[in-house]
């Protein structure tokens, strides 16, 4: 019997259904790939952590990690990840993590402010990419948008920090809020991509500062992701490669609102490096 903790992360201050439910397995030394995708289907949820074996010698604990969806392994995933460190925190005690992922090193740390935890995240080394204008135009009529809907000042683009998450900006909150997509044709352009993690849609609120996002997530009975940490790293990337804004920065990134679980993400671009995610986590009640 595997025991799975059921947490959600980054929810919304004050929502009661808000964030992204993740599966949380902080004991999976007995299970193979199989079993772990086993498991991730069972749970159902966009994406499942399993911790498999903690390393507590050094000075900071380091916690070899890896995350499936119901349908494959997914290379890394944000609100999972923030779902597992909050988890190890109520069980280990706070403080300073490194997680080994597939993607690499993620340097995490959870602090308890006024009795709640806040779990952050230090995303790999990212990248920014132009995207082929092939690519751009098939994804831009997937979502029944056209080039002059987009943002002048937000030009598309593939922004990796973990995942590889295309990035397109909506001028217009309506049209934002009213596209819409065929999730199988979605997926399958995602999967001929190699975007393992969301397309990335996004509004600008305060351009720089604060964007509502729409991160869409085709698999099984899933359409749209409530709440995507490494989305909103890539993000973090995105803006800072393109000058939008003055680092070292805060951006705040509001999700889910379209899938009825609101969620909020706070992501922090440094000059240079890795960006940092920061939110909570808490546990839902088993199913």
């Amino acid at each position: 019997m595997v025991d799975v903790l059921r947490m959600t992360a980054f929810p919304e201050p004050g929502a009661a259904d808000g964030g992204n439910p993740a599966g949380v397995v902080l004991e999976a030394d007995g299970l193979d790939e199989a079993a772990m995708l086993a498991v991730a289907a069972d749970v159902g949820y966009s994406e499942t952590a399993f911790v498999r074996g903690i390393d507590r010698d050094g000075p900071v604990r380091r916690v070899p990690i890896r995350y499936f969806s119901p349908e494959a392994e997914v290379p890394f995933c944000g609100h999972a990840t923030i779902a597992t460190a909050v988890a190890l925190a109520e069980r280990d005690g706070a403080g300073e993590l490194l997680f080994e992922t597939p993607v690499g090193e993620v340097a995490i740390e959870v602090t308890d402010v006024g009795g709640e935890l806040l779990a952050s995240f230090t995303s790999v080394e990212p990248r920014v990419e132009v995207l082929d204008n092939a690519v751009l135009a098939r994804l831009l009529e997937l979502l029944g948008l056209s080039a002059a809907q987009l943002d002048r000042a937000h030009p598309p683009r593939a922004a990796f920090a973990g995942n590889v998450h295309p990035i397109v900006v909506v001028a217009d909150r309506a049209v934002f809020d009213g596209f819409g997509f065929d999730p199988r044709a979605m997926r399958a352009l995602m999967d001929e991509q190699g975007w393992a993690g969301t397309v990335t849609v996004l509004n600008p609120v305060a351009p720089g500062a604060a964007y509502e996002a729409r991160n869409l997530f085709p698999v099984g009975a899933i359409t749209e992701d409530p709440a995507t940490g490494s989305a909103a790293a890539s993000t973090g990337a995105y803006l800072r490669e393109l000058g939008l804004l003055a680092p070292p920065a805060e951006v705040e990134i509001r999700q889910g609102a379209h899938v009825g679980r609101p969620s909020l993400l706070r992501v922090v671009v440094p000059a240079a490096g890795g960006i940092v995610v920061r939110g909570t986590a808490a546990a839902l009640p088993h199913p």
